[in-house]
């Protein structure tokens, strides 16, 4: 039980004093992840060590940046727990001392026990003496109430300070990551009264999100990013290193548990008896109690698709190919393995708060986190080119994957017999979201003129890009489609950039069927998509060889759409 003179002589300057000490590390660890990340493997990457040497050096490497995150996250929690424990200790402490300071000017004595006396003066009647005694009984209730609140902080801060010991070794492992997660959510209930979850903003505007992240002190941004990385993640129109910052830890704690879950997974029995069709008691028992072959299929999904976000990771600071431009630091600003349907995913190459020229990359059926490289790779193919038509400018390609797409085009062949793709529904429910983030990435930019932006959308992409883009609050400059099955509308001036700013690619029908069978469906407004003349874009050459071969390295599509983000109109090849 905390005693009253524990409580008078506590300092909580020096519980603070040590919450700053662990920030101040936490910084530190975060400063030489980056060191790590954005200069020592990158000049390594595109130095002369190659082979096995580059290989086991990047693996050390890449294991101390991990070590080093791991300490800025447990340190920001540390200092949030002991900042925290200061703030109620300091609150208890005034209490006391206002219990007392006020017992002692009503002429009362208060011993190191917390008791409250007076002294009986000669010829004191009754009445005079049972006054002066519940006056000092309800000096030492608030002495009491101020040492009972004491002792609720105590109780409540130290199991927190004590699960935030770590480990005593130099490897970060899956179920340190877990525990890290772990540790956020107990800590969350305990600094709930200091950083409320309720105070981040949701489902406001990024102009509301950014004006609340810029009024929050550098203690209050550095304890919100520890407690909800995810929450702040998601904020559109915040910085974007920001958000990187926050969405890593995600992606690590989220990898962690999804990786232990899988790892503990008791083998599949045998699923049918023979000679029936009919699954085995066993199979039917481990599917009840695992969530079954899809549980199981989501994992591997899940844990492979962040295997390739970590591969784009690894491979900033390296050249595609010799003599390409090496690529720049990627920004995660987006992630969450179970968000829209198949995974949510948003990842910049460059940094686009700082870029002259952005693209937003919007890809279509069928994909999801667990094939998420095949469009990073786009995105990469769109830098690259870009990078090389603007020489001198900086650019930021971002592949935006925050909607459930179809799974199916192909009838029957997809598993579908009406497929998935036919339905507008997907597009209308992903407009609000693209609607934002467009919208936050001209916030981070600093307004409209802040950046040229293009908006580059395929096959069922542009499907969204088109629901977004006509009711007229699309933040972007140019909209470019390749393999587009319509828009949503039958003419490109009701798309929300100035005329002449909509562009459009399909190969023939030999190579692309999908523009006809958008066509035949109905997903663009009068039976038009964009390569019809009638729609009224600019229709690009291309050279694609199919649905999927507009971004292929030295093509006539891939230098047409580099040409549009630029902003170097004039050099577009058109039919």
């Amino acid at each position: 039980m905390t005693s009253l003179t524990t409580l008078r002589d506590v300092k909580p300057a020096e519980f603070e004093q040590a919450a700053d000490g662990y920030q101040a590390v936490g910084k530190a660890a975060h400063a030489a992840k980056d060191r790590i990340t954005d200069q020592a493997m990158v000049q390594m990457r595109g130095g002369e060590l190659k082979g096995e040497a580059l290989t086991a050096a990047l693996k050390r490497l890449e294991r101390l940046s991990d070590n080093f995150h791991y300490a800025q996250v447990e340190c920001g929690l540390i200092s949030l727990a002991l900042n925290g424990f200061a703030a109620e200790l300091r609150s208890a402490q005034k209490k006391l001392n206002d219990a007392t300071g006020d017992a002692v000017s009503a002429g009362f004595t208060v011993r190191d026990d917390g008791s409250v006396h007076w002294e009986a003066t000669f010829g004191e009647v009754k009445e005079d003496a049972d006054f002066k005694r519940a006056k000092a009984q309800g000096f030492a209730d608030r002495i009491g109430d101020a040492l009972g609140d004491a002792m609720k902080a105590d109780q409540k801060w130290a199991p927190q300070l004590e699960r935030l010991k770590a480990h005593n070794d130099l490897n970060v492992s899956d179920k340190d990551w877990a525990d890290a997660h772990n540790d956020s959510l107990a800590l969350r209930k305990a600094a709930g009264d200091q950083l409320k979850a309720g105070d981040i903003p949701d489902g406001k505007s990024p102009v509301e999100n950014a004006t609340w992240w810029r009024g929050l002190t550098a203690d209050e941004r550095a304890g919100y990013v520890a407690l909800y990385p995810a929450s702040v993640g998601a904020l559109d129109g915040i910085p974007s290193d920001v958000r990187d910052d926050a969405n890593r830890t995600v992606l690590e704690e989220k990898r962690a548990k999804l990786q232990l879950e899988l790892d503990s997974f008791p083998k599949m029995p045998r699923k049918y008896q023979a000679p029936t069709s009919s699954t085995t008691d066993e199979y039917d028992e481990w599917e009840e109690k695992t969530g079954g072959e899809e549980r199981m299929k989501f994992l591997e999904g899940s844990l492979k698709g962040i295997e390739q976000i970590q591969e784009r990771f690894d491979r900033t600071g390296a050249a595609p190919k010799p003599g390409e431009s090496i690529l720049p630091q990627a920004y995660l600003l987006g992630f969450d393995p179970v968000g829209a349907g198949d995974g949510r995913v948003i990842i910049a190459n460059g940094n686009p708060d700082t870029a002259d020229h952005t693209a937003v990359y919007v890809p279509g059926t069928g994909a999801g986190l667990s094939n998420i490289g095949g469009d990073l790779a786009r995105g990469e193919t769109l830098w690259g080119a870009s990078q090389v038509a603007a020489p001198g400018k900086e650019i930021s390609t971002i592949t935006w994957l925050d909607y459930d797409t179809p799974r199916s085009a192909v009838p029957i062949k997809d598993g579908d017999f009406i497929p998935e793709a036919t339905d507008p529904e997907y597009a209308q429910k992903a407009a609000p979201a693209l609607n934002q983030f467009m919208s936050g990435v001209q916030e981070v930019q600093g307004g409209p003129y802040g950046s040229h932006t293009t908006i580059v959308g395929h096959s069922y992409g542009s499907t969204a890009i088109g629901e977004a883009s006509k009711h007229g609050d699309l933040a972007t400059d140019d909209i470019l489609v390749a393999g587009s099955p319509g828009m949503q509308t039958g003419h490109a001036d009701n798309l929300d950039v100035d005329k002449g700013h909509v562009w459009a690619m399909a190969g023939s029908f030999s190579v692309d069927q999908v523009p006809e069978g958008g066509r035949l469906v109905g997903l663009g407004g009068d039976r038009n998509v964009p390569t019809d003349p009638e729609f009224g874009a600019n229709i690009m050459r291309t050279d694609t060889v199919d649905h999927s071969g507009y971004w292929r390295d030295g093509s006539l599509s891939l230098l047409n759409q580099a040409a549009v983000i630029t902003g170097k109109y004039d050099e577009v090849k058109l039919d």
